[in-house]
């Protein structure tokens, strides 16, 4: 057998087995309950005649996910019977099936208040899914396959929207409101057969004295392991890195809308234009990361998902131009897919495996600051500079998570084994 032939099944080996099957599963889990609140929510209380007022408040249920480092500690500590990591997984998902089950039989319009109160009980209880699930794949995946395996798992997130953001509201069309949240919730037991079939991963043995410890011995053990030095760098990239990326997109749809693009051009194109291409970017980066490692698809990722927002600059100067507008968005997301799918096997890969709980949860809720900090100012710094004088801003502003790459990931530092050495694990 050729030296090729042995490349070729070793890769088909790492990509096709039972560990990135799982991850599938865990994405599609972790998806819906986001997707319920942002997507079929929103359109349940609009359809009652709830206000756009008290919609625009629901926006705050998504707190929890932001905050979820705060209880991670506890899920790093108390072992439910299924083990640490499955027993929480089920808990949380069997919480789902129930809160999302009889969120549909509350009346919207006159007990909004309660809705309100179901939907953080729901973003709670995701969020709590979301550590176990984090962890979870965090111990399962080797350092090797941590990129495909987490690429898997974002984009079965992404796809996992159609069913409470499509097939749901076509429901709806159909049957009463009640009944349709029973069906999305019934979705969920694709987690809860997940977590019921697989085996609970090995972990380096750490028992806490008492809840104190549970919460310090997180952030001593990344200490011991990088150093003050390192830690403010990782810090400060995980903030940096899709910073310029997520100020360009924050303001999408109006950007749009001001180039004088119909709303029936915005939802037909820009929107299926920027799904796909982030899942196929999201698929092929985590292929990829097989070949040349984590810290070099940063590298090459980075610079496709900065190079990606001059598209925005130069449609701006354009003008309304349905095919430019179609290819601008899909190069957009294509860096999106491939940026995400590198940036997040780089934080699994610096959350321990003892600690992936709490580790992972703070390093997702640190990445995901940029994105409340660009809904604050994106607007106003348009107001000010223009279209395209904010889409160039947006490329310096991606810059200095390039530079930071030097330190976090040098790209001949951490390189990853040879595909032959992950498919012996398979």
């Amino acid at each position: 057998m050729t030296d090729a032939t042995q490349s070729e099944r070793g890769l088909l080996q790492a990509v096709v087995n039972t560990r990135m099957l799982i991850c599938v599963f865990t994405g599609l889990a972790s998806g819906m309950p986001l997707y319920l609140l942002i997507q079929l929510v929103p359109a349940w209380l609009r359809d009652s005649g709830v206000s756009l007022a008290e919609i625009g408040l629901f926006a705050l249920v998504g707190l929890p996910y932001t905050w979820k480092f705060l209880w991670s500690p506890l899920m790093d500590r108390w072992r439910l019977p299924l083990g640490l990591r499955r027993g929480w997984m089920v808990v949380s998902q069997l919480g789902l099936i129930l809160a999302i089950g009889f969120l549909g039989a509350i009346d919207p319009f006159e007990q909004t208040s309660l809705v309100a109160a179901m939907a953080v009980l729901i973003a709670v209880l995701s969020a709590t899914q979301d550590i176990a699930i984090d962890a979870y794949r965090r111990e399962l995946l080797s350092d090797d396959e941590l990129g495909l395996g987490n690429s898997i798992h974002v984009q079965a997130y992404r796809i996992s929207s159609l069913v409470p953001g499509s097939l749901s509201l076509i429901l709806a069309d159909l049957m009463p409101w009640s009944a349709v949240f029973w069906i999305t919730a019934a979705f969920m037991l694709v987690g809860v057969v997940m977590a019921l079939l697989v085996q609970e991963p090995t972990r380096d043995a750490f028992e806490p004295r008492d809840l104190r410890e549970s919460v310090i011995a997180p952030f001593r053990e990344y200490l011991q392991r990088r150093g003050w030095r390192d830690l403010v760098i990782t810090l400060v990239f995980m903030v940096a890195y899709k910073l310029g990326d997520n100020m360009a997109t924050a303001l999408s749809t109006p950007f749009y809308l001001d180039l004088g693009f119909s709303k029936t051009d915005i939802g037909l194109v820009a929107k299926n234009a920027a799904l796909w291409p982030a899942i196929i970017g999201g698929l092929a980066g985590g292929v990829i990361m097989l070949r040349l490692g984590i810290n070099r698809c940063l590298w090459l990722f980075g610079a496709v998902q900065m190079l990606s927002i001059l598209g925005y600059a130069y449609l701006a100067t354009v003008g309304p131009v349905l095919w430019l507008l179609a290819a601008v968005i899909a190069f957009e997301y294509l860096g999106v897919g491939l940026g995400t799918a590198a940036f997040t096997a780089f934080i699994a890969r610096e959350s321990s495996k003892t600690f992936a709980a709490t580790q992972f949860a703070l390093f997702t809720a640190l990445a995901a600051l940029p994105r409340s900090l660009t809904n604050a100012t994106t607007g106003v710094l348009v107001e000010h500079l223009g279209w395209v004088s904010f889409f160039l801003l947006c490329t310096v502003l991606a810059v200095p998570g390039m530079i930071l790459l030097l330190w976090v990931a040098p790209w001949q530092g951490h390189s990853v084994a040879e595909v032959e050495s992950v498919a012996k694990d398979c």
